[in-house]
């Protein structure tokens, strides 16, 4: 899904940053050598500008086909589809751009720095071989507590969208029945939220690229210092301590740029784990689910981190917990719309990303938070009931997923969804996404998000 021809031409970089460095230290050493410096020099920026412009052209190629793939996925809310073409697939282009090149260069640039210097100078070769690892230690540590921010916050903009999306096709009724300004109230709120997420990830993007840069000018000074000193006692050639010095900083410049690429892409990557497996992909026929166990293994992606959770043939469950918990992202798992970063989820034994997308999705019954109907002109808890009546037609489904589904009921018509229901998944596996307290009376067991 993701253009990445534009990495090719990253290819010459390693031999321009060794060359470079080899004549910088010819003339300040004395030599000479100036013209091609100068060449060496402009070959360098003219081959990052190509890289560039193939890297927005890879970007434009890629959100086109992002957009394609959102606008195709069956199931999706329609907020979030038009959070995701709008704002989320835009988001992509610094991962595309910025974050994986320096995924190459973090590898290769450092790798060819030290192979030159083990042949010129094993003492400085190894102190960087030993510093190294400290700015993906410490990258790694921040980025951890970076990606549950971005998590967070872009729950708080699929929700936001979502709502508002919502408030703007049922704005006649609303007004109608006098509650246009209690949805103002709650769009304002989730607006709070969402602006609170977003300063809390700035702060710890800012926060980590601090710690990066002090990580890498303390791993230089490591290199320089002592090369200095040796330089001044004569236990080391002019040409060799200033090839030293200038590819010192040259082999932990990728690694700090990826570290602040990677904050940068953080929105990106989120987007891209919206991304649904391709629903035309063949695979092994679903297990019987009248049989079936469904098992989470350690599984973790946008705000789940290391979530089990075993699943009996015929059980009903909740699932409850605050929003944002994962309690929809479950769900996606299920369906197949979600892929785990870790971890997996297993049908009968057998990994969910191993069965064929559309047999599994017909061996199912589904009913979305907000469903979408065409045409569009009911309300939202007309649309609901269409959509739970559909799902209850389908009588060969073995698994039943709710995801909220009376929480645009009356009353009343809660009461008749949830006998219907109750008869429904009677023997078969359901999950059911649960805010209101009458649906935790219909379960087996709940299970906090």
């Amino acid at each position: 899904m993701v253009d990445r021809r534009h990495l090719l031409a990253l290819i010459p970089i390693p031999f321009l940053v060794l060359a470079q460095a080899e004549l910088l230290a010819s003339v300040f050493g004395g030599g000479s050598g100036y013209l091609l410096l100068c060449l060496v020099i402009g070959v360098r920026v003219l081959v990052w500008w190509v890289h560039r412009e193939w890297a927005h052209r890879a970007a434009e190629r890629t959100r086109a086909r992002l957009r394609e793939a959102f606008l195709r996925t069956p199931g999706n809310k329609a907020g979030e589809v038009a959070t995701l073409v709008t704002r989320g697939v835009h988001d992509v282009t610094p991962y595309v751009v910025g974050y994986l090149p320096q995924q190459i260069l973090a590898v290769v640039v450092p790798l060819a720095v030290v192979i030159r210097l083990a042949f010129a100078d094993l003492t400085a070769a190894l102190t960087i071989l030993a510093t190294l690892p400290l700015i993906p230690v410490f990258g790694a540590l921040v980025g951890a507590h970076t990606r549950e921010r971005t998590a967070r916050q872009w729950d708080a903009l699929a929700t936001l969208g979502g709502h508002f999306l919502d408030v703007v096709k049922g704005i006649g009724t609303l007004r109608a029945f006098g509650r246009a300004e209690a949805q103002s109230t709650t769009v304002r709120k989730l607006a709070a939220q969402h602006m609170t997420e977003t300063m809390s990830a700035l702060r710890v993007a800012f926060l980590s690229a601090f710690v990066l840069e002090l990580v890498a000018t303390m791993s230089v000074a490591l290199v320089a210092v002592p090369v200095g000193l040796r330089l001044l006692g004569g236990g080391v050639a002019l040409h060799t301590a200033l090839l030293v010095l200038f590819l010192a900083p040259e082999a932990f410049l990728p690694l700090r740029a990826a570290g602040a690429q990677y904050h940068a892409s953080a929105q990106g990557r989120e987007v891209l784990a919206q991304l649904p497996t391709a629903t035309d992909r063949t695979g092994v026929t679903p297990p019987d689910l009248a049989e079936a166990e469904i098992v989470f293994d350690e599984v973790s992606v946008r705000s789940l981190e290391n979530f089990s959770l075993r699943i009996e043939p015929g059980e009903r469950i909740a699932l409850v917990g605050p929003s944002g918990a994962g309690k929809s992202t479950i769900l996606g798992l299920l369906l197949g719309f979600v892929r785990p970063e870790r971890g997996r989820v297993l049908v009968g034994g057998v990994d969910l990303r191993e069965i064929d997308q559309k047999k599994w999705l017909e061996a199912l019954s589904w009913v979305p938070q907000r469903p979408t109907l065409v045409p569009a002109d009911l309300s939202s808890g007309e649309q609901q009931r269409v959509a739970l009546a559909k799902a209850l037609d389908r009588r060969h489904a073995g698994l039943f997923l709710l995801d909220e589904p009376t929480a645009h009921l009356d009353a009343e018509t809660e009461s008749l969804v949830l006998k219907a229901t109750r008869d429904f998944t009677k023997g078969r596996t359901a999950v059911i996404v649960a805010h209101r307290p009458t649906l935790l009376n219909e379960v087996d067991r709940v299970v906090t998000v």
